[in-house]
């Protein structure tokens, strides 16, 4: 599996999404559809984006009882994305409902991922507003171990947390991994960060990466050296 650079497409509209790409005239990067774009823009948007030669990681972290997961998943699986994910915090049953959804009559199915804690997500945080007392670290290792045991094929984490993940379920299961940025660029409301290169060292697969790209300057030379620093 290779290493690969995902691009966050955080836009409010079609238009502004394809103003955007329209600058990547030789290359046709990995793209991630969040929720304010799909909700703008619906599956169209997903169907515009896979007809113009992009790979697509659907964001939308699902999370709610097993059935409806498992329903919204065959919907999402008729959209022909690559990537998609829900809320590792589910529970296993839920995981393992999406998986069931997700699975076309073919047997063929997007990769899915689930999230573990988020990126704005640290140890003070989580203590005081979800209650969950356990060192992050272990809560991550937790959420990843069942999303593995419920048969996803990797999850969203930290880079901070990638090659731990890798350690406790096996070097190939996935790390996506937000919070990405320049050693000279600004974190914003990120808590967890981590640069392209180093990502790259602790074993990342994938980085998504959004406004260090896509509020640059020069976005194609940005990601030109996001890939410069993690895959090459």
């Amino acid at each position: 599996m290779g290493k690969d650079v995902i691009i966050a497409c955080d836009f409010a509209s079609k238009e502004a999404c394809l103003n955007f790409l329209d600058k990547f005239t030789d290359k046709k990067p990995f793209v991630k559809i969040g929720m304010e774009l799909f909700y703008a823009e619906g599956p169209k948007i997903v169907r515009e984006l896979k007809a113009r030669g992009h790979k697509i990681f659907l964001d939308l972290k699902l999370h709610d009882i097993p059935n409806t997961v498992k329903k919204s998943m065959a919907v999402l699986s008729g959209l022909d994305v690559d990537m998609t994910n829900l809320h590792a915090a589910g529970t296993i049953s839920m995981m393992e409902a999406a998986i069931e959804g997700l699975t076309r009559p073919d047997g063929t199915r997007p990769l899915l991922i689930a999230v573990t804690q988020l990126t704005s997500t640290d140890q003070e945080r989580m203590e005081n507003d979800l209650l969950i007392k356990e060192p992050i670290d272990k809560v991550v290792m937790h959420y990843a171990a069942n999303a593995a045991k419920a048969g996803l094929d990797g999850v969203v984490c930290s880079p901070l947390e990638a090659e731990k993940v890798h350690q406790t379920c096996g070097k190939d299961f996935i790390t996506v991994t937000p919070g990405v940025r320049f050693a000279d660029g600004d974190i914003g409301d990120q808590k967890r960060v981590m640069t392209p290169s180093e990502a790259k060292k602790i074993g990342s697969d994938y980085i998504v990466v959004g406004r260090p790209i896509t509020a640059a300057a020069d976005p194609v030379a940005a990601y030109t050296r996001c890939l410069e620093e993690f895959v090459d």
